[in-house]
């Protein structure tokens, strides 16, 4: 049997597949990307959620000046299978635990890291510290209650 294609036949697959490209091309524009504070938020989430904890030393915060827009960055260490790490995290977007990091210079910490890539580590998200005066009734990772302002994050 041969089958016949007439014009009509080729002229709606055509329109069918313009449709189709066009679609793709307004799907691929008008997907709304995340912003960094977005993908930074699901940085610490994912590794609170896969991490695992290890021993680490708070070595210093820095603190913009007042009326700065600059983050606020808690520098730490930690040692994983003999390997020495130092990083920092921007804690700005945790406003409470900010409050608590300023003493945490010189402290002995849990921290969390992923185990598949060391170098990603975390001291502080949403739902988890390591800070003490955060942590110590956070063992469990229990969420940390919501602020009276909306975040979340001890009072």
């Amino acid at each position: 049997m041969i089958l016949r294609i007439g014009i009509p036949e080729i002229l709606l697959a055509s329109a069918g597949l313009i449709l189709v490209v066009a679609l793709v091309v307004w799907a691929v524009r008008h997907t709304r990307r995340k912003s960094p504070e977005e993908l930074e938020r699901a940085r610490r989430l994912e590794v609170n959620r896969r991490g695992r904890l290890v021993t680490g030393q708070v070595l210093d915060f820095v603190e913009p000046p007042p009326g700065k827009d600059h983050p606020c960055l808690i520098t730490y260490n930690y040692q994983v299978a003999g390997v020495a790490y130092e990083s920092s995290q921007d804690i700005s977007a945790l406003p409470n635990v900010v409050k608590v990091a300023r003493r945490a210079a010189g402290q002995s910490v849990n921290l969390k890291y992923d185990p598949k890539r060391p170098t990603n580590s975390i001291l502080a998200c949403e739902q988890w510290s390591c800070i003490p005066e955060l942590g110590g009734a956070n063992k469990k990772d229990e969420p940390l209650p919501a602020a009276s302002d909306g975040k979340v994050g001890r009072p």
